[in-house]
């Protein structure tokens, strides 16, 4: 007796939850077999949203940026131990391992990347500052500062069939950093691999209670309770995108909405790269990569091939090589390098579409209606052979522009020279990516400036990187991920990019003082204390506003000239009067910068072991007055800004460091950056 296909839950308001009605049954996308049901009708949207910004929110803005980072580290760790499980579900959706890599450990890893971003590059505070402090006022008694704070409300991430697991990872790693709960709704078809990972996360205990919630199903009347605190971030067709985005709450309360749509992306080869070049050769085997990991259902994936028109029987004999010895079958399948498309319903739409190219295009490799397979069914299973098309006048030509066949699909096209192949690529009306292939540093120059209006992101592949480049295909966290016009407008991951989106910019005005007690930093007209001096306090007693007022030092002629011979830096400048006098900024020989901040190093550092472990650098360097031998300088030092190490005894130190000279001018101004030890015998 077969045993009946798993019904999937919904994660909502702290407990696993059953729809009420019959749902769609879920098919293996290369047997045929039932895998699952899904449904959610009758679950309560309002309430899960609700949870989210009641329990989750204030759970996660409780939370600093390092503590968030923390639970990330954490979260990727517990799923890298757990995924081999979700491997051996993975395959039901068609993906082979080299394609369930992608997906699972490409998701994992966003995790982890996004927690050591979170950990290099955020404070270990609840705020984040943007931009330096605006002073609105001479006499520094009223100032501003733009700081960004977590939105109130949700994240809901509404996401494609095609990575189950990464698609939804990638959203709710800047989210969950960002201090925004998160409520994922997966596409029906492969929602089954989703619900598997959503289950290990809860299991795990990582995250507070409410931070992440799940939709197996349709989202109901979820959409009809968005406030202007809450984002809808959306993967799909641009024809649903548009439809959501247009939905009258969203419109409203301009409900934040960010989507990655339809995508035709293109791959250009340089019109110096002939069959016997490097480059050739490369973008060959990138075009028919792309177009068969994850049986080309990809959002990245290359759509228009287009090449010099001299090269193009070359490059469709080359193209035909490649994919005719794709073997295509089941996912477990040793011998298998394309699986199959996720159902066989979105087999016939795939083929829906060719027939559509085909009125502009001509098949030269791979039979869409017969599927030569090396294993499988191809009745029971959504198997398709790679599809190559060649358009002999592509700007004649509308389909082969506006037309996705979301499958293992693209279209060869001519082109005479490099700025005729950027404008054909523009002709997709934005794409996710484009890539180009040339060791022209010329033709690279061209072609990615006709490129970079129309595309989030442009891959120059030539021989020196090939080695080290992750290819035309893959989104990585610290780039962004998105694009313009029909790719839908957006842009996802970029590093802490991605972080912001989930964030409210404010501008905050009021006395330093104030200020500096919203912000967690110093800044000028806020208090300062002069007692003990401040490298001999560890973190544990250091307060932002801590200071000293240095004596005063001379700078002699001797001091110049000994510096000089010393480095080695005999500019003018420093060394002949004459030529000095003649420099339209200077009135005679002139003392170094870097003279200045060693002597300022001397007048402010305490020699004596203590909680100050090391200097790791200066920010914001500026010499704004030049210094001449006679004159004397002082330094004012204030504990900037102090930020702990959740998981290390020490912490780091942003010093305020303002040089003067007699006259009370700013000669130098900067930020030193410390290692404090958090406490010192």
């Amino acid at each position: 007796m077969t045993a009946a296909p798993r019904r999937l839950e919904s994660y909502l308001a702290g407990a696993w939850r059953r729809g009420a009605g019959a749902g769609q049954v879920l098919l293996d996308a290369g047997t045929g077999a039932p895998v699952a049901v899904v449904d959610a009708t009758g679950l309560d949207m309002a309430g899960a949203l609700g949870y989210a910004r009641e329990v989750g929110g204030p759970a996660l803005r409780r939370l600093s940026f390092h503590d968030r980072a923390g639970m990330l580290k954490a979260l990727a760790a517990s799923l890298n131990d757990r995924r081999d499980p979700l491997y051996a579900e993975s395959c039901a959706t068609g993906a082979t391992k080299a394609d369930s890599l992608i997906d699972i450990d490409g998701g994992i890893g966003t995790l982890f990347a996004y927690a050591s971003k979170g950990r290099r590059e955020l404070p270990n505070a609840r705020v984040l500052l943007d931009g330096a402090p605006e002073r609105l006022s001479k006499d520094d008694s009223f100032s501003a500062q733009h700081i960004l704070t977590p939105l109130q409300g949700a994240a809901i991430h509404i996401n494609a069939f095609n990575f189950p697991c990464w698609g939804m990872l990638e959203k709710i790693a800047p989210t969950l950093l960002a201090g925004v709960p998160a409520i994922v709704k997966p596409a029906s078809q492969t929602a089954y691999l989703t619900e598997s990972v959503v289950r290990a996360i809860v299991a795990s205990g990582l995250l507070p209670e409410g931070a992440l919630q799940l939709v197996a199903g349709a989202v109901g009347d979820l959409l009809d309770h968005v406030t202007g605190q809450d984002v809808v971030t959306f993967t799909g067709s641009a024809a649903t995108g548009r439809r959501l985005r247009s939905h009258p709450a969203v419109v409203a309360n301009s409900t934040r909405f960010t989507m990655e749509a339809d995508s035709l992306n293109a791959a250009i080869l340089g019109p110096e790269a002939g069959p016997e070049s490097p480059e050739f050769e490369l973008f060959v085997r990138e075009v028919a990569r792309e177009m068969t990991v994850k049986a080309g259902q990809k959002c990245t994936a290359i759509r228009r091939i287009i090449v010099p028109a001299r090269h193009l029987d070359a490059v469709a004999a080359a193209l035909a090589a490649r994919l005719d010895g794709t073997a295509v079958g089941l996912p477990l399948d040793e011998g298998t390098r394309m699986g199959p498309l996720a159902s066989l319903a979105q087999r016939e739409e795939v083929r829906a579409r060719i027939a559509e190219l085909g009125a502009e295009a001509e098949v030269v490799s791979g039979d869409p209606d017969t599927p030569r397979l090396a294993s499988g069914d191809p009745d029971a299973g959504g198997f398709l052979n790679p599809v190559l098309l060649s358009c002999a006048r592509p700007h004649a030509a509308r389909a082969v522009h506006e037309v996705e066949a979301f499958g293992p699909v693209a279209t060869l096209m001519p082109y005479d020279d490099p700025e005729e192949a950027a404008a054909l690529a523009a002709k997709g009306m934005g794409s996710l990516v484009a890539s180009v292939f040339t060791d022209d540093p010329g033709v690279a120059e061209a072609v990615v400036l006709g490129l970079a209006p129309h595309h989030g992101r442009v891959m120059i592949g030539n021989r020196a990187s090939a080695r080290s480049s992750t290819g035309h295909g893959s989104p990585l966290p610290m780039l962004v991920h998105g694009g313009p016009g029909r790719a839908g407008g957006g842009e996802e991951l970029g590093g802490i990019r991605g972080v912001l989106h989930y964030m409210q910019r404010t501008a905050v005005q009021g006395a330093p003082r104030l200020l500096s007690a919203v912000t967690g930093r110093w800044t000028e007209g806020a208090e300062a204390r002069e007692d003990v001096h401040p490298f001999r306090k560890s973190l544990t007693d250091l307060r932002i506003g801590d200071r000293i007022v240095t004596a005063a030092r001379m700078v002699t002629l001797e001091d110049v000239e000994h510096f000089a011979a010393f480095t080695g830096d005999t500019f003018y400048a420093h060394m002949d009067e004459a030529a000095a006098k003649a420099n339209p900024l200077f009135d005679g020989r002139v003392a170094h910068g870097y003279l200045v901040l060693g002597f300022a190093a001397g007048l402010f550092v305490d020699p004596a072991p203590g909680p100050v472990l090391a200097n790791y650098g200066v920010d914001n360097l500026r010499f704004l007055t030049p210094v001449y031998p006679g004159d004397s300088l002082k330094v004012r030092l204030t504990a900037k800004e102090i930020t702990p190490r959740a998981t290390a005894d020490h912490g780091e130190v942003r010093w305020d460091a303002q040089v003067t000279n007699q006259r009370d001018e700013v000669v130098a101004q900067y930020d030193v950056l410390t290692m404090v030890a958090k406490d010192w015998p």
